[in-house]
């Protein structure tokens, strides 16, 4: 099973969230953006962060299906991101950034080093061989990042999503580990609509 990792960029430190992150994290995730376009509790209590730190993400950790870590960019939390549902060495990333944090490159580099974690060969990476993205329809903000990092687009999936009861259609894309690291052209027009992440 892996084990937390820290991963350090030029500007971001990724680290699994600790105790003193519950009320960062409450506090975030009341953003409507983060509560429309993710799959976190809505409305978010402090009782959510509290089981996500203490249970959710460990948990995660000690199963070997989901990574996941704090994106702290100048000492402050800013974000989440994961890679979730990892299976025949497959996974699925996943994330989310403070309002204060968007349109600075964070998540950008974040998905570079989580992605180059996800590939990397064991013992220091997970070594799959095809990660997935998964956005309900819409969310261009996050299919921006997505787009940025080399996924390649699948298609949309009629209500392929599911969020707090409801059905919503999907977005999806895909990324194997020789595929180069820069924007694909294959992303079609709607991707593109201004949304926040």
């Amino acid at each position: 099973m892996p084990q937390p990792v820290v991963l350090t960029g030029e500007r971001v430190t990724l680290s699994t969230p600790a105790l003193a992150d519950i009320d960062r994290i409450a506090e975030l995730c009341t953003d409507p953006a983060i509560a429309r376009w993710t799959t976190v509790p809505s409305p978010y209590e402090r009782d959510h962060a509290v089981a996500f730190v203490t249970s959710v993400v460990p948990d995660g950790w000690a199963s070997g299906r989901v990574c996941t870590w704090a994106i702290r960019f100048r000492d402050v939390l800013v974000g989440m991101i994961s890679i979730a549902d990892i299976h025949e060495r497959q996974g699925e990333i996943g994330y989310w950034l403070a309002p204060e944090a968007r349109g600075q490159g964070v998540m950008s580099e974040a998905t570079e080093l989580v992605l180059d974690y996800g590939f990397g060969r064991a013992p220091h990476g997970l070594a799959l061989t095809r990660m997935v993205w998964r956005a309900l329809a819409g969310n261009a903000a996050s299919a921006a990042v997505a787009r940025r990092a080399g996924f390649r687009w699948d298609g949309v999936a009629p209500e392929g999503a599911e969020q707090r009861g409801a059905r919503f259609d999907e977005w999806r894309a895909s990324l194997l580990p020789g595929t180069p690291r820069e924007s694909a052209g294959d992303w079609p027009d709607i991707s593109y609509v201004q949304a926040a992440l």
